[in-house]
């Protein structure tokens, strides 16, 4: 079992950039570097830069972490092929591309786990075989179906207890946010403080106030 420490994050908020739904694709090479350089120098040490890793074959998302690593990153959040979302993927792959780009840049990894109705997602054996690589210290789990989350969690948190868990479920934060160690939400770019103190009522076990900061984020 790898050695993470908490990874890069030691518990501190973070920001994340060159996300699949912004501009992660959109960017060429260059760009993608003066991205995170701009927000590493604004930041100056105050917080971790994950960069997301968003190439589509192994070779050329290796290379893209070498260059984030070259830019600054503390971090890498690691995206499936595009092209599994439609054909899937053969078995094998994703531990693949998650150590290739480990081994080839160095940078820690946040094992990312797409929606269940996608053909990206990850079944449980996988997750665990990911998560069992060094470099792999977390994973933002977007499964959107919950009894995958509420059966396949508690597995995670037994098998690797020191990966940290973080939701990615904008529309289920309140039901995940008792089993997390964090979020890595859109809503963290437009509410950060309310999710912070929704992330601290679950960690406190304290419904009442998580439900109420969650009405709050849900208007």
């Amino acid at each position: 079992m790898p050695n993470r420490s908490h990874g890069p994050l030691h518990g501190r908020p973070a920001l994340g950039l060159l996300g699949h739904a912004g501009e992660g694709t959109f960017l060429t090479q260059d760009e993608q570097v003066a991205v995170i350089g701009t927000l590493v120098e604004a930041v100056d040490g105050a917080v971790p830069i994950i960069a997301g890793i968003t190439a589509e074959g192994t070779a050329v998302a290796a290379a893209e972490a070498v260059r984030a690593v070259e830019a600054g990153a503390a971090a890498g959040l690691v995206y499936p092929s595009h092209g599994w979302l439609r054909f899937g993927f053969q078995p094998g792959a994703p531990q693949d591309r998650y150590r290739a780009i480990h081994e080839e840049s160095g940078l820690p990894l946040i094992l990312f786990q797409y929606p269940d109705v996608t053909k990206a997602s990850y079944d449980l054996p996988t997750q665990l075989e990911i998560a069992a690589q060094p470099g792999v210290f977390a994973t933002k789990n977007g499964v959107r179906n919950m009894r995958r989350w509420d059966t396949e969690i508690p597995v995670l948190r037994a098998e690797h207890p020191d990966l940290q868990i973080l939701t990615c479920h904008d529309e289920y934060l309140l039901h995940t946010m008792f089993d997390v160690d964090g979020a890595l939400v859109g809503y963290g770019g437009l509410a950060p403080e309310p999710l912070l103190e929704l992330i601290a009522a679950g960690k406190a076990r304290d419904y009442v106030a998580a439900r109420a900061v969650h009405d709050r984020l849900l208007r």
